[in-house]
């Protein structure tokens, strides 16, 4: 089972995907579920408008969804062998009603398999959640492996270095001549300074990354990172993206969105169109966006590697 937080199917799912997540204790991690629920019911009444407004732009729901529907039809594909579903934790299917179904189908062994190379509380730690208490709601008790992270693994990487070299070829333009921006989704620094690991294994994933690339010899002009999509006006893990491409006048830029696995609205609204503006309107000379794993060859083949590798420790 792949694991997800997903995103609208439609229009009048936004509202659904806003409320979840912003109700979720490890998104907004007040300990009152009242204050938490108020400030949820604030942020969607302030988000709403615009995020529909967004998808609207997308084609009336998230790319994720698309995504995820043809990586379980490539890995079922590739590998007969084994029943490949995916959960969400805010929109539907929902973890639960896909559990449901495996236990109805008397699946015994069960692989999780977070679609968020570096873990963090937010993301990856809501998934797990959400399958433990569905298994407790179920009684619905199977054999699990949990593949958490990856952002160290080695097929992982080459497959993101593949999407990196298509990237370039977007620019038209001498890799020496280009840079390379690796963005993660931000953060609040309030998150990481309780223990967070995300922000160390954001870095150690772009390290090794230009480890492959160097190894490959693809060199950059520069290859630098940032944090995008910060939301609010508390003090957020930099540099954030908007300021590093203030410093980037005249250069050509390419992104590649590291905390991604599956193009979805901060991938393909966010960095593709709002950025694409704000770069213009810097001065970047060009600026494009690499797309994410999705369903490619390379990441079937790091997903079965790393079933694999789990089902044997």
């Amino acid at each position: 089972m792949l694991l997800n937080m997903g995103g609208p199917n439609n229009l009048d799912e936004v509202r659904t995907f806003l409320t979840n997540m912003f109700n979720d204790k490890n998104i907004i991690s007040v300990s009152s579920s009242f204050v938490r629920s108020f400030l949820a019911s604030l942020i969607v009444f302030m988000r709403l408008n615009k995020a529909k407004s967004n998808y609207e732009v997308l084609g009336g729901k998230s790319p994720i969804i698309t995504h995820t529907k043809n990586l379980i039809q490539a890995l079922q594909k590739a590998d007969s062998s084994r029943l490949y579903t995916y959960g969400m934790s805010y929109t539907t299917p929902f973890i639960k009603q896909q559990l449901a179904l495996l236990q109805q189908k008397n699946i015994q062994e069960l692989v999780l398999f977070s679609l968020y190379p570096q873990y963090s509380t937010t993301t990856t730690l809501t998934s797990l959640e959400h399958v433990k208490k569905a298994c407790f709601e179920l009684s619905y008790m199977p054999k699990t492996f949990i593949i958490d992270r990856y952002f160290d693994n080695e097929f992982y990487n080459e497959a993101i270095a593949e999407k990196i070299i298509e990237g370039t070829k977007k620019l038209k333009k001498p890799n020496h001549n280009i840079v390379l921006i690796i963005s993660a989704h931000g953060l609040p620094q309030s998150i990481v300074d309780k223990g967070d690991p995300y922000e160390k294994e954001v870095l150690a994933n772009i390290e090794t990354l230009k480890t492959i690339l160097q190894k490959k010899g693809i060199e950059f002009k520069e290859i630098t990172h940032a944090f995008q999509s910060r939301i609010g006006p508390n003090k957020w893990l930099t540099p954030s993206l908007k300021e590093k491409l203030k410093s980037l006048k005249g250069e050509s830029v390419l992104i590649y969105p590291i905390s991604f696995t599956l193009d979805n609205s901060e991938t393909d609204f966010e960095l593709s169109i709002e950025y694409r503006h704000e770069a213009q309107k810097i001065g970047i000379s060009s600026y494009e966006v690499c797309e994410c794993l999705n369903h490619s060859e390379s990441f079937v083949k790091t997903i079965l590697n790393l079933i694999v590798q789990k089902e044997k420790e």
